[in-house]
């Protein structure tokens, strides 16, 4: 009986429901000595069982049902204590027999976990392809050939980096592969960390080490020599005439003091903040400052450069123009990409002034028009770059006749009327109103010629010629557009008469 009770289900199915039947009588006839309520929990005490013999062949059991079997746990005490003799007999009986039809123990697989992969873990040797290019030991003799003993006539050094050849480290024995007699070295777009090597180039008067990724001015000088000679103290650093360092990550340029003949600096977009290091360097003609975080413009360290001609200060942090009332020979003047709302403190360029960049501002109308800013009568002045500020008319330019180019997109100029103010510019050649409410006219150009006749560009084309995308642009005599519309359809028909020939001749062969 117990093979088959294992082997098929329905059986004991069917043998499980006899056997409810007959405990169900017992617990009837009991419950004449018991409570009510007593009969009710034994009554369900059995109809529960089936199912948990069930849950026990199938392996699934209804969730309602498990609530009802854990709350009855309680009550079997309570029910064995009741019972007589031939109930627990039959209780040991249901045990025995449901012990038998207990479903045979799963076998429990057990997961074999892989050992972790500890390659990464080792520093093993790798390859140069897997070195980062900047961590690579890589010196100026690695990429380029040099003869040795070096040549000493060769005054001249370039190398330009390029993919997979960029240098890494200058080498602090350099002049060991260069010329003693070196002018000129240019090592730029590489990525070289430390400057090295270069103070024993005596000679040096160009350095070039744009866009490296240089954190500090080193190595200049090699201060105080003791062979004798004092004309050899402080070289190459007194000896250079130019100094290039843009494209890096400096952020103080205090050691460029030693350079007392510098003539033009180079050092935008660095990390810079303030203007350090360059009050003393009289014959400085030319420095650029650009891209960096520079506030104020320092007339402490400014008005030492008595010779400066051109000075860049784009994209900054600037609110006020300033620091440059003794640079009487300044021609050139860039303070755009910055946070100025007026023009002021020019009065020492009155003279000078020839160009004056301001784009990318926030300057309106009376901004402009300060009396130590454009209000004063400039001589020379012959561009002004005032685009993207906050202009509603063209009135702050109207004295100033020595004008050429004035570029004023971007702003608020809505009528034509706010450009009127520019008539009297009678040497205006170009002028760039593209981007204001104005520029919207159907007759835009057209009118701009009627204000200003003198003008041969308007924005980015030529007046009355081939605009930059091929076609004809409004403004000159009528005559003279026939013309040109005559002069284009002759070349059209003359280069469709040379392709339709070259396409027969073709065919013939």
């Amino acid at each position: 009986m117990t093979s088959e009770t294992v082997n098929d289900p329905q059986p004991q199915i069917a043998d499980a429901d006899e056997k409810t039947d007959s405990a169900l009588n017992h617990a009837i006839a009991d419950a004449d000595n018991s409570d009510a309520a007593d009969a009710d929990e034994a009554k369900e005490e059995v109809a529960v069982k089936p199912e948990e013999k069930m849950q026990q062949q199938h392996g699934s059991v209804a969730p309602f049902l498990i609530d009802t079997a854990e709350s009855l746990k309680t009550n079997d005490a309570a029910t064995e204590d009741k019972k007589g003799p031939e109930e627990e007999a039959a209780t040991a009986s249901s045990n025995t027999e449901s012990e038998e039809v207990k479903e045979e123990p799963k076998q429990v697989i057990k997961k074999v976990v892989p050992p972790l992969p500890l390659d990464w873990t080792k520093m093993a040797e790798c390859n140069e392809e897997d070195i980062s290019p900047a961590d690579a030991i890589r010196y100026p003799w690695d990429v380029m050939e040099f003869p040795l003993p070096p040549d000493q006539s060769e005054t001249h050094l370039t190398i330009v980096g390029t993919a997979g050849q960029k240098i890494t480290r200058m080498g602090s024995n350099l002049c060991d592969y260069v010329s003693q007699n070196l002018t000129h070295l240019v090592l730029r777009s590489h990525l070289i960390r430390t400057m090295e090597g270069v103070s024993k180039l005596k000679h040096l008067e160009l350095l070039e080490l744009y866009d490296n990724m240089i954190d500090e001015i080193t190595d200049l000088s090699a201060g105080e020599v003791d062979n004798g000679d004092e004309e050899d103290d402080g070289l190459p650093a007194k000896n250079l005439r130019v100094l290039d360092i843009s494209y890096n990550v400096i952020r103080d340029m205090n050691p460029i003091s030693q350079c007392l003949n510098l003539q033009e600096l180079y050092i935008a977009q660095n990390k810079i903040k303030s203007i350090r290091g360059i009050g003393q360097l009289t014959q400085l003609r030319k420095i650029d400052l650009g891209a960096n975080r520079i506030r104020v413009m320092e007339e402490e360290e400014l008005s030492g450069l008595i010779n400066l001609e051109e000075l860049w200060l784009g994209k900054n942090k600037i609110e006020h123009i300033g620091g440059i009332s003794k640079l009487t020979k300044l021609r050139r003047l860039d303070v755009q990409s910055n946070r100025l709302t007026s023009i002021e403190n020019l009065e020492g360029q009155v003279d000078t002034l020839e160009e004056l960049y301001l784009a990318h501002n926030g300057i309106d109308v009376e901004g402009a028009k300060c009396p130590t800013g454009l209000a004063l009568p400039f001589k020379q002045l012959n561009t002004i770059d005032m685009s993207r500020n906050r202009l509603t008319d063209t009135s702050p330019f109207a004295h100033l006749t020595s004008l050429n180019e004035l570029w004023i997109s971007g702003n608020d100029i809505k009528t034509f009327d706010d450009v009127e103010y520019i008539r009297s510019l009678v040497e205006l050649d170009g002028v760039y109103l593209e981007y204001n409410p104005v520029a919207s006219d159907f007759e835009y150009r057209k009118k701009l010629v009627e204000i200003v006749p003198n003008l041969t560009q308007i924005d980015a084309t030529m007046v009355g010629g081939i605009g930059q995308h091929g076609y004809l642009t409004g403004g000159g005599s009528g005559e003279n557009l026939l013309e040109r519309m005559r002069q284009m359809q002759e070349q059209v028909i003359q280069k469709a008469a040379a392709e339709t020939e070259a396409s027969g001749s073709k065919e013939n062969e």
